[in-house]
């Protein structure tokens, strides 16, 4: 019979994946946590919306600064020492913060820096750590590996970890921070245990480092391979059109829908709690649908959620979309990182893997200030419409493109 763990994380992903997944799970646990107690020190602090706001932008500015360095890093140095040495670098700014909670001395500034640095560190981590795992499992396992990791981020990360955060925060200030810093300990001395096989820039290597020349090489590779090159560019155009609907969700959930702060939180949830449902039958969809289908799949579901929500005055039937979405986006991510990794060669993977980031992160930022002004001049349903017809037209645009997406053959193994 075959136990649990074997049916969750088979023997053939190895001891190594295990010990990744342990620590991934943990610190996902963490920044989940810190996700909510972030903002609500800085609440805390101040009730200048400005400085608030800023607390929010520390979250989604560090990747969009430092990912593509990040990369270079992770692919000239061993990856094992980059996830730990920026880890170490997060408890010990973790560490000085509780101090300064505890002795009474925090303030804005000094809670923004140390909130900076840890995203910041939390870059570097997070992009070594993308790397790790087509180096421990072959190209057939990348999609249930990547499934595990990412089952980890949507139940610790965004469904367990900020409410945790929240009641951690209102037994103290002290005690959501301090729960990172346990958890990323812990999450250190799991990736201690890993053993890699020797990958990065030799000792007696002649060619000196040039990080220009190496993002070049990342760039380009990105460009000339069809199936990176699709999946990169629609990474960023939906997250144009995604990041325009989103920015304003809280607004929509209240203006259009009739839902107070908890009915927000109730819609965000249900996508998470989809997005479980999609964890759940991604090894049955897969062994049936190829992933160039799958992405094509995604796609359209993610344009009708737009018009759904476009169209939609009742919270049921938006939660309804929100619950499919959710199951989508889970889907559609985890097929898009294994795509990538399958394609991508071991020592590109760093600086493919940040072009891949930033193309997430710019998306996101230019389609929030496109939905800012879109609801300020027409509306909360507006930037619905727009996320839409953008979709669409993208869609028919890279209808035939889809299917290079890649490897277009179903695994079947599970």
């Amino acid at each position: 019979m075959i136990t649990v763990v074997e049916r969750v994380l088979p023997a053939r992903l190895g001891t190594g994946f295990r010990w990744l997944l342990a620590s991934s799970w943990l610190t996902n646990l963490g920044d989940g946590v810190a996700a909510a107690a972030g903002p609500l020190l800085i609440a805390t602090l101040t009730r200048d919306p400005l400085l608030i706001s800023l607390s929010a932008l520390v979250g989604w500015a560090p990747p969009l600064l430092f990912s593509l360095y990040a990369g270079v890093l992770s692919d000239r140095h061993d990856r094992r020492r980059i996830v730990l040495a920026a880890n170490v670098v997060r408890t010990v700014v973790l560490a000085a913060l509780v101090v300064l909670m505890v002795s009474g001395t925090v303030t804005v500034a000094t809670a923004l820096v140390a909130l900076t640095l840890r995203s910041i560190a939390e870059v570097f981590a997070d992009s070594a750590t993308a790397t790790l795992t087509p180096m421990m499992v072959s190209k057939d396992d990348l999609v249930i590996a990547n499934a595990r990791l990412g089952t980890g981020f949507i139940t610790l990360n965004q469904l367990a970890g900020p409410p945790i955060g929240a009641a951690l925060f209102g037994l103290g200030l002290t005690w959501p921070f301090a729960g990172q810093l346990l958890l990323v300990v812990a999450g250190i001395a799991l990736v201690s245990r890993i053993t890699l096989p020797p990958h990065g820039r030799q000792a007696d290597d002649p060619v000196r480092p040039n990080t220009v020349r190496e993002l070049v090489a990342g760039f380009r590779w990105t460009i000339q391979h069809a199936a990176v090159r699709t999946l990169a560019l629609t990474i960023l155009i939906f997250n144009f059109t995604f990041g325009a609907a989103w920015s304003v969700l809280v607004l929509y959930t209240q203006e259009q829908l009739g839902l107070g702060a908890l009915g927000f939180g109730l819609m965000t949830t249900i996508g998470g709690i989809g997005g479980l449902i999609g964890t759940g039958l991604y090894g049955a969809i897969t062994r049936r649908v190829s992933l160039g289908a799958l992405m094509r799949i995604g796609l359209i579901i993610e344009t009708f959620t737009h018009l759904g929500l476009a169209l939609t005055h009742s919270p049921w039937v938006a939660g309804g979309i929100f619950l499919v979405f959710g199951a989508h986006a889970f889907i559609w991510g985890t097929t898009s990182v294994t795509v990538r990794q399958r394609a991508v060669p071991r020592e590109l993977q760093g600086r493919v893997g940040s072009v891949n980031t930033v193309c997430i992160y710019a998306g996101l930022v230019v389609g929030s200030l496109i939905g800012g002004v879109l609801a300020t001049r027409l509306g909360v349903a507006a930037p619905f419409w727009f996320a839409f017809a953008g979709s669409a037209v993208f869609v028919v645009l890279l209808w035939r493109q889809l299917m290079l997406i890649a490897h277009d053959q179903p695994v079947t193994r599970r």
